[in-house]
């Protein structure tokens, strides 16, 4: 299943490309992709303002058809707002929420996170 993502400081690209698995870099400049096929959705968490070129993609053509799920990176020492982009995305979207990570995953993290993609193609 491919993966698309979003990355401002890194941290996702870093988790992103522990993972080899097919994936696609929104651009913050042009967000209008059309992604053609089933896909799950990697961001960080950052405020809606920020954020908001991750709903442009989504809402661009079909792509909201073809997300099927959402993964979030941050940083736990936030609490009930660890993940909330993915969470919102999860919800608006009506999609599961798949897996969250810190920064930039650990290896267990990589391990875990590919076992979900793999259960979820099957």
């Amino acid at each position: 299943m491919k993966l698309v993502f979003f990355s401002l400081t890194g941290q996702t690209r870093r988790f992103i490309d522990k993972l080899d698995l097919p994936a696609y870099e929104i651009d913050t400049s042009n967000p209008f992709y059309q992604i053609n096929e089933p896909y799950i959705l990697v961001v960080p968490t950052y405020d809606v303002e920020v954020t908001e070129v991750v709903n442009d993609f989504i809402e661009f053509q079909d792509n909201k058809a073809y997300l099927k799920g959402v993964a979030g990176g941050g940083n736990r020492n936030f609490a009930d707002l660890f993940v909330y982009t993915a969470k919102d995305i999860s919800r608006d979207y009506h999609v599961p929420l798949l897996f969250s990570f810190e920064f930039s995953g650990t290896d267990a993290d990589v391990k875990k996170f590919k076992k979900v993609v793999s259960d979820f193609e099957s």
